[in-house]
């Protein structure tokens, strides 16, 4: 039976759990980034409106489960550096979740097991997702379809043209003009 303690669980799982690993598995291309080169990095947390934006970390009002990373360009242009960039949030989620696998197993987090328990659970969920060749609902490759293909061709081959990681400055312009959009929509209605 489900019962309130459930519903506290899944509030957890879903307001606190949920965002921290991918928000871990972002900051793995943010990593690989910095080891690879890029130019105008950005970490996006949520959508909508933005709520601030530090350095290069910019907060979105509606947090929960949508981020992404976004740069303009690589400076090391090799088929390893793409590799690695996309294996980066890969990585990023396989370590955290084999550490506190670890710490769990050794008795280390033993105060709060069931969240961590939980914690380790979904960072393996994105890995599985994540290293897997597959296409995502929109029709764009995930990470290990794109390494896969960089292995296999060399080169992305899922004809898409559209990036697979966006351009911090494309973001940033859409962004301005849907702010403008909205700021036109309003004088429109104050009429």
């Amino acid at each position: 039976m489900f019962g309130f303690s459930d519903l506290l669980s899944l509030v957890i799982s879903a307001f606190i759990i949920l965002p921290i690993v991918v928000f871990l598995r972002e900051t793995g291309y943010l990593i690989a980034s910095e080891i690879f080169g890029v130019k105008n990095p950005r970490l996006t947390i949520g959508s909508g409106p933005r709520v601030f934006k530090f350095w290069i970390i910019d907060v979105r009002k509606y947090y929960h489960l949508f981020s992404w990373f976004s740069y303009d360009s690589l400076k090391r242009k090799s088929k390893l550096a793409y590799i690695c960039l996309y294996a980066g949030p890969i990585f990023m989620n396989l370590s955290v979740a084999l550490l506190l696998n670890a710490l769990l197993a050794n008795g280390l987090l033993e105060e709060h097991k069931t969240f961590w328990n939980r914690f380790v659970f979904y960072a393996f969920y994105y890995v599985l997702f994540d290293i897997i060749p597959m296409r995502t609902v929109n029709g764009m490759p995930n990470n290990g379809l794109i390494i896969y293909e960089m292995l296999r061709y060399g080169k992305r081959t899922d004809y898409n043209h559209e990036p697979f990681i966006y351009k911090t400055t494309d973001i940033e312009e859409e962004y301005q003009e849907s702010l403008e959009e909205i700021e036109d929509n309003k004088k429109g209605e104050g009429r």
